[in-house]
């Protein structure tokens, strides 16, 4: 019952999913049970690539597969009902830290430019780059076949939360005590969280690989995995740490480097042909 109630507070923290009333009465809060709740960071992207791969889904069978835009339209619209599930959270947390890395040089100025609500001219960029790069990978995907599209969006979903609680593990929290949310989440993380985080990855990435071959898993790993570590250095370099907005932005570069990762698998035709089983 206590693992339970901490996967809805991590429900709670990271969408915009109600947790509220009675039941957000029974899961209570305190500083330690959101502390735990990381473990099951991964567990949230169950539920959001869930809602992504349904949306994309839908939309596709709507529009008709003869559209050529059909996976376009569909990678965006599903990509808007992501944000709304998730209320943004790690958007604008990429939209921070853009505007913080390339509007700052001393690592003073970099953490007071990543406080400002307000989004800049390189934040700005960052999420145009963002979103044009989702909806192009995840329409060249789809136009392989809906199938890949969707599991893509299952697995991404989940490994790219995986990520960033490598940066909660390895590198100091330095942002501002007083006023992060993320705080008592990123004090520390134990190695058994971490098991815990993983063991949420197992079935997403085994079906994954049942699905698209094991060398089209591996590739998309790894390269989501290359995007968190490019992000872990910058943050190590620039930072001596990392903040809540750090975390958001692991998992969107990571996110989007597992998409690239596939789409590199579909150009070398490394993907297997989908068992009727595992068709969406």
């Amino acid at each position: 019952m206590q693992a339970i109630r901490h996967y809805l507070l991590a429900v709670q923290f990271f969408t915009r999913i109600p947790v509220s009333g009675p039941l957000a009465d029974w899961v209570g809060y305190s500083p330690a049970m959101l502390r735990a709740s990381a473990a099951h960071f991964p567990g949230v992207g169950w539920l959001v690539a869930v809602i992504a791969a349904a949306s994309f889904g839908a939309i596709s069978w709507l529009l008709g597969p003869a559209q050529i835009f059909t996976p376009l339209v569909a990678a965006v619209l599903s990509t808007i009902v992501t944000v709304l599930a998730t209320g943004g959270f790690h958007e604008d947390g990429l939209a921070d830290v853009a505007d913080g890395l390339g509007g700052g040089y001393q690592r003073e100025r970099v953490l007071e430019i990543m406080k400002d609500s307000r989004i800049g001219a390189f934040g700005a960029m960052a999420l145009v780059l963002a979103f044009a790069a989702k909806f192009a990978l995840l329409a060249l995907l789809g136009q392989q076949g809906l199938s890949i599209a969707l599991w893509a969006l299952l697995c991404g979903h989940v490994v790219s939360r995986f990520w960033p609680l490598i940066a909660v593990r390895t590198l100091p929290h330095v942002g501002d005590t007083a006023t992060s949310k993320s705080k008592p989440l990123a004090d520390q993380i134990t190695p058994g969280a971490l098991v815990t985080a993983l063991l949420w990855c197992v079935i997403p990435v085994l079906l994954f690989a049942l699905a698209l071959g094991w060398r089209t898993a591996a590739v998309a790993v790894l390269t989501s995995g290359l995007g968190a570590v490019w992000m872990l250095w910058r943050f190590h370099k620039r930072l001596q740490g990392f903040t809540g907005d750090c975390l958001g932005t692991i998992q969107q570069v990571s996110e989007i480097a597992f998409y690239l990762g596939v789409a590199i698998a579909a150009g070398q035709q490394w993907i297997l042909p989908i068992q009727p089983w595992l068709s969406l």
